[in-house]
């Protein structure tokens, strides 16, 4: 990325933007509670990691979290990660949900393939949410009992989610696109009681029916005592689900309980809330936990003072529930805001549709993967000129580095004077280590700020803290958001060796991010996936960036592998929309293109078209497993089959490595 990109000032915040920003009036309230100054930004952000306990009482305190401190310890502890939160402290995540609840408001805006636009109201959101918990209950379900779900991203799901956090059981998500063995991978090793899943769902057009899935995965779980099946692909579900003691209609859950009250369980601060899972592509997934307090004060802080959300928000995010953004979506309700959910393929019938949805709910946030808005970008789709987005206020944009080219598209075909912010972070902390700010610029190609109350900061080889160059991404303090620990975990040593092995008491994320002067930040890759010519070593995102100014290219994947210790190759692998090849002059443009965007040394040795790239179920290409299997790892050690969106793809790279001569080792 050249000076000039990275100094080119796309948006400016407005004075009055700036005043009326939850963010200002948090330093306006830190001042007139704690004496507290700040003049910008970066020094409230420094004060936020370097009195860090400081800092996350104050959170405590300005969003009113309704609980009992009970002593004055904020963090125990000597060092990470053998470091705890308000270990005395009790409170419930979901309480604070419903504290801002106004009941003839809808709470949840939502829209699929099979189902129009409609919502649910916070009154109806309260009482479905107190019939399902009245009913798990009644199952004998209890603090800490596990309850999984295997459902879409509907409302259902929401409530089933808030009704197990009201009363301490510990919530679990996989999407209903996940294989039956991907599913089991993450279930069998937290032991469920309950499962919720939909009876099948829709997408792109075409029904995926799930009741022989359903039933597999019940056969696999020794511990399941109940599945409730959420009719969301037929009306008649009832009779299609064979008549069983350990299954329930939630129709029929929700008509008996209907006069139930909602209460909530009040827990350790520290009380797991729900597991999330690392990407398995190199093993079974690990089951990563985090705690009731520590998500509560973070999504406040994220969704409060970062993405300034309020009661007259209507936030959006396209996810499924298998990815840590829909949990990011249902934490936006912390706010009073109201919640958009759409289920489906986004580019089905194409990449309008959610664009019309934006318009038709009057969404005033709108979130994506960079790969979508970058799709949307490349089919030609030019919002502003088609529908009324007036209400849109902030675009917001996550899951990988969104190339300036994204930031143009944004600006030029969406809407002139919107806040697009960018966000780095990770599902090991369920929220991110960089992101928006309503009182800064947005520059092309970088995140606006480091998030408050994370210290990041940007390390070289030597361990030492860089500015205004590419190193690795670590976080040098404790967050409350960071996993309280891994499932099966029980000496901590698979936590440990995922981020403490290279510093020692200092988290190493595993990107490569660069610090600028300015204090924003631009992610350059992942660290373990670095492509290093002639000692010039460059992130994978720099080329892809570059690539998506050919429009001929869907998609991409660039490997740099060592051939001996002095030589390497560098394949550059080619997805090309419909109807497209490779010519020699298509070769010359993308070689120039990376000369000209990233450097000379960094042209591939051969480009080659494949059909698709290898994705995790999150969406996600991988990089350094397939790199492995070209370096001569053998299949079953370098990727889980399990843990891919569409395993096939493996094929062509097995028939590449054999024919480059690498035999397994």
């Amino acid at each position: 990325m050249t000076e000039e990109v990275q100094q080119r000032v796309l948006w400016q915040p407005s004075q009055e933007m700036q005043e009326r920003s939850n963010l200002k009036k948090f330093m306006t309230w830190l001042r007139e509670e704690k004496g507290l100054s700040f003049e910008n930004y970066n020094e409230l952000w420094k004060w936020s990691v370097d009195e860090k306990e400081d800092f996350w009482v104050a959170i405590w305190d300005y969003f009113e979290i309704k609980g009992e401190r009970k002593d004055d310890i904020v963090l125990s502890g000597e060092a990470m990660p053998d470091m705890t939160w308000f270990p005395n402290a009790t409170l419930n995540y979901a309480e604070h949900i419903f504290r801002k609840e106004d009941p003839d408001k809808e709470a949840i805006i939502y829209q699929s393939e099979t189902r129009s636009e409609s919502a649910l109201t916070w009154k109806e959101l309260r009482q479905n949410t107190a019939s399902i918990a009245a009913y798990l209950k009644s199952i004998g379900i209890k603090p800490g009992d596990r309850v999984v779900s295997y459902s879409s991203n509907i409302h259902e799901t929401i409530t089933a989610f808030l009704a197990c956090a009201s009363i301490g059981a510990v919530w679990s998500s996989c999407a209903p696109e996940f294989g039956v063995k991907s599913v089991i991978d993450r279930f069998k090793q937290i032991e469920p009681k309950v499962m919720f899943a939909v009876d099948g769902y829709q997408y792109n057009g075409k029904q995926y029916d799930r009741l022989e899935n359903i039933r597999q995965i019940q056969e696999e779980l020794p511990t399941l005592e109940q599945t409730i099946i959420i009719p969301y692909l037929r009306e008649d579900v009832q009779e299609a689900v064979p008549e069983s003691h350990s299954t329930i209609i939630w129709n029929q859950i929700l008509k008996e309980s209907r006069e139930a009250t909602l209460t909530f369980e009040q827990l350790p601060f520290n009380h797991p809330l729900w597991i999330l899972y690392s990407s398995g592509t190199t093993g079974k997934p690990k089951g990563i936990v985090h705690g009731h307090g520590g998500i509560l004060l973070e999504h406040l802080k994220f969704h409060g003072l970062q993405n300034d959300l309020n009661e007259s928000d209507r936030f959006f995010w396209y996810t499924t529930t298998g990815w840590m953004m829909w949990n990011i979506v249902v934490s936006g309700l912390l706010t009073g805001t109201t919640i958009v959910l759409y289920d489906g393929n986004p580019g089905y019938p194409n990449y309008e549709t959610l664009w019309k949805f934006a318009e038709s709910s009057k969404m005033t946030v709108f979130g994506a993967s960079a790969s979508l808005l970058m799709a949307s970008s490349k089919e030609g789709v030019k919002p502003k000129e088609t529908y009324d987005l007036s209400n849109l206020r902030a675009i917001g944009s996550t899951g990988s580095p969104l190339p300036d080219a994204g930031f143009d598209w944004v600006y030029e075909e969406v809407k002139e004077d919107v806040w697009l912010y960018s966000t780095s972070g990770g599902t090991d902390i369920c929220s991110g280590f960089l992101g928006g700010s309503p009182l800064l610029p947005v520059y092309a190609g970088e995140i606006q700020a480091r998030a408050l109350g994370v210290a990041v900061k940007s390390f070289n080889d030597a361990g030492d803290e860089i500015i205004d160059d590419i190193g690795e991404l670590v976080i040098t303090e404790p967050m409350p958001s960071m996993p309280i620990y891994f499932w099966n975990d029980e000496n901590g040593e698979r936590y440990r060796n995922s981020y403490f092995d290279h510093y020692p008491g200092i988290w190493r994320h595993g990107d490569f991010l660069q610090i600028t002067s300015r204090g924003t930040g631009i992610i350059f890759g992942r660290s373990d996936a670095t492509i290093n010519r002639g000692g010039i070593r460059m992130g994978t995102s720099e080329i892809y960036s570059a690539l998506d100014r050919v429009p001929e290219i869907a998609d991409s994947l660039i490997l740099d592998i060592p051939i001996s210790s002095e030589q390497s190759m560098m394949p550059l692998f080619l997805v090309l929309k419909d109807g497209g090849q490779i010519t020699d002059e298509l070769k010359t443009r993308i070689k120039q293109t990376i000369r000209q965007n990233c450097s000379p040394r960094h042209i591939p040795n051969e480009i080659i078209e494949v059909d698709d790239l290898p994705k995790t179920l999150n969406g996600k290409k991988i990089e350094v497993p397939i790199k492995k299997i070209l370096m001569g790892v053998p299949l079953e050690d370098a990727i889980n089959i399990g843990s891919l969106l569409n395993p096939e793809s493996i094929d062509y790279f097995l028939e590449f490595k054999e024919s480059l001569g690498v035999r397994s080792h």
